[in-house]
């Protein structure tokens, strides 16, 4: 039996790590029985082949984030869902929306990254100035604020304002059943034949945020002493910036870039050890699925949740963002066999069963309609 209606509104399905976090979250709300609309301003993006079973898709068609607004106000006054999940920089049009269709349906906002680190990066972008000041107007509107980790909320709650009691934190529902099938794929890759050399194994978009550079040139002191391969997973406007640089430290042949793989899980189960190298994050997903995935892993102490996943250090190693040094010295720390393979304990926090539950109370409230309980 239905039992109330979700819509999780999102820009697109582009490729990051938090709309791959968005679907498994509509997915596993949807298998508990609940109606679930994915609304997209736009309907495109490599990951539209991945909407789960049971999520029907709504395009509403529009050029850009700010258009949509009489579109999201249509669809809220058509098909009255008892609550609205925004995420990405689809929030405040969510809240807007919300207030203009009157119809009661309950707003609930998240948090992915971190605030202040974005905002700073972007300062040339006046939109991005504008963000702050619009969150610490509009969230009040908000029924609900999720952050997704702690260090995200207390930035949040910093910049903006907002009473950092109102900013729930839950975790992503990062290991779901699915990521156990796909992690069983066959790989067929010759880096990852029999005696070939180990690789070392980055995945995210090609962004400044990512700070794939850094890894570069913490991977060209490692190649000096020993025979090591470099994959970089993912797809972005750094790409040339990238290239130039592999190119510059003459590493072609041991660095490549093949872009946007739909399926990362057993490249994750055969390389060698596993590297974040941003300069900020939200809940970085992809190292929750590298520890799932049995991989020895490094991530820089950036501003987010990476020191959080990590336990300050005892389910992976952490190293200062921008330090090609320490990130090197790491990376042949792990390759010698010296860095600890994670253990269950370190992604159970992230398993889809506990976070689903802590979703639906906070989007539906105290009962799957809406409405106050006993």
């Amino acid at each position: 039996m239905m039992v109330g209606r979700l819509a999780v509104f999102l820009p697109g399905l582009y490729g990051g790590g938090a709309e791959r976090t968005m679907l498994k979250l509509a997915g596993g709300i949807a298998r508990r029985g609940y109606e679930v609309d994915l609304v997209l301003v736009r309907a495109e993006g490599p990951y539209l082949v991945e909407v789960p079973a049971g999520v029907r898709l709504v395009d509403l068609r529009a050029m850009r984030s700010i258009v949509s607004v009489a579109a999201l106000v249509r669809y809220l006054r058509r098909e009255q869902p008892v609550a609205l999940l925004s995420g990405l920089f689809t929030n405040v049009i969510a809240l807007w929306a919300g207030r203009l269709a009157r119809t009661g349906t309950r707003v609930v906002v998240t948090e992915r990254n971190t605030l202040s680190r974005t905002t700073e990066h972007f300062a040339s972008d006046m939109r991005m100035r504008l963000l702050p000041w619009l969150i610490a107007r509009f969230y009040r509107w908000a029924d609900g604020i999720v952050a997704v980790s702690c260090a995200v909320a207390d930035d949040l709650a910093r910049v903006t304002g907002i009473p950092r009691e109102r900013i729930r934190v839950i975790y992503n529902p990062v290991v779901t059943p699915d990521l156990w099938v796909q992690a069983r794929a066959p790989l067929c890759h010759t880096w990852f034949e029999p005696a070939e050399p180990p690789v070392v194994l980055a995945v995210g978009r090609l962004t400044a945020q990512k700070d794939h550079a850094t890894l570069i040139r913490a991977f060209a002191r490692v190649r000096t002493n020993r025979r090591v391969r470099l994959l970089i997973l993912g797809e972005g406007e750094e790409r040339p910036v990238l290239e130039a640089l592999v190119e510059q430290l003459r590493l072609t042949q041991d660095v490549s870039l093949p872009g946007f793989v739909p399926n990362p899980y057993p490249y994750m189960r055969q390389a060698s050890v596993f590297v974040l190298s941003s300069r900020w994050e939200g809940l970085p997903g992809v190292l929750i699925e590298a520890l799932c995935c049995g991989l020895p892993v490094i991530s820089t102490d950036c501003p987010g949740g990476s020191r959080e996943i990590l336990a300050g250090g005892e389910y992976g190693c952490l190293v200062p963002p921008g330090d090609a040094g320490a990130m090197a010295g790491a990376i042949e720390a792990a390759l010698d066999g010296r860095c600890i393979r994670p253990s269950r304990e370190s992604w159970k926090p992230f398993e889809e069963e506990a976070v689903v539950d802590q979703y639906i109370e906070a989007v539906f409230g105290d009962g799957p309609d809406g409405s106050k309980q006993g």
